[in-house]
């Protein structure tokens, strides 16, 4: 027996369609607010992640600069670095002789001088200026010039340190000559030579780079190596104005270590 279809029915069974149509309408737009939610959640995601990954990429590459990754050309000299477990004051006066010969002459030498400001590389005139040479890298393999200062900069002129002190008037405690007849003067920027006093043949650790050219210094002072890399480092050293470093801030920016690499010549 067929069901008999009334209008009631009929009314009925449509407000349910409408009723179920309905709940699938929200249904649906609130998945589609969930969804655009969580998009927007894994946008925010990916860009904080995007952006960690550069920033730590950045810090990386900064760190590096600062704490030592740049190489000299051959091979890093080792050795202990007695020196460096002393407080640079307490190696002042600390050798009663100049060192034997360590360097090889039919080899090539570069220093990496790691500052709080980055690296520079120097390239050492070791056949023009052997004794310079020979000490400063037993110097710096010693670890004598660890966390030292530069402690005399001055504008248009040069920037100094190598004394343990910080003061300008310290040494290792030994002496050496001059090598100024070797035919190296300074026609350009960019060189590397013994500081010591006016007196002649009192070399000991302190040394300098000039920011210009300094002729006034040809025969005086012995030069033994050329920065090659990091002059954007050099020319941003803090000025330091002599005789007044204690009454200073900040003080003379740090040297970290400095690296010997050999190579064959």
């Amino acid at each position: 027996m067929a069901r008999k279809v009334t209008k009631q029915s009929v009314r009925s069974s449509q407000s349910r369609r409408k009723r179920e149509e309905a709940r699938r309408e929200k249904e649906q737009f609130r998945n589609r607010i969930i969804a655009g939610v969580a998009g927007v959640l894994l946008i925010a995601v990916v860009v904080f992640f995007v952006i960690s990954l550069q920033g730590t990429a950045e810090e990386t590459a900064d760190n590096d600069n600062a704490t030592g990754d740049t190489a000299g050309e051959g091979t890093l000299m080792g050795g202990d670095r007695p020196l460096a477990e002393l407080q640079p004051r307490e190696r002042e006066g600390y050798y009663d002789e100049y060192p034997e010969m360590i360097i090889d002459q039919s080899k090539s030498y570069q220093a990496v001088i790691r500052t709080e400001k980055g690296d520079m590389v120097v390239q050492l005139f070791d056949d023009e200026s052997p004794l310079a040479v020979n000490s400063f890298v037993f110097l710096a393999t010693q670890g004598y010039y660890d966390n030292t200062i530069f402690h005399r900069v001055i504008p248009d002129f040069m920037a100094q340190a190598g004394d343990p002190t910080g003061s300008g008037s310290g040494g290792p405690g030994y002496l050496f000559d001059d090598e100024v007849d070797n035919g190296l003067v300074f026609d350009r920027p960019n060189l590397l030579a013994m500081a010591k006093p006016a007196a002649p043949d009192t070399n000991g650790s302190q040394f300098f780079i000039t920011f210009v050219e300094t002729p006034h210094l040809d025969g005086v002072h012995t030069i033994f190596g050329e920065l090659i890399s990091g002059v954007d480092v050099l020319n941003s050293i803090t000025f330091v104005q002599p005789g007044n470093l204690a009454n200073q801030e900040p003080a003379g920016d740090e040297i970290i270590r400095i690296d010997i690499y050999e190579s064959e010549g």
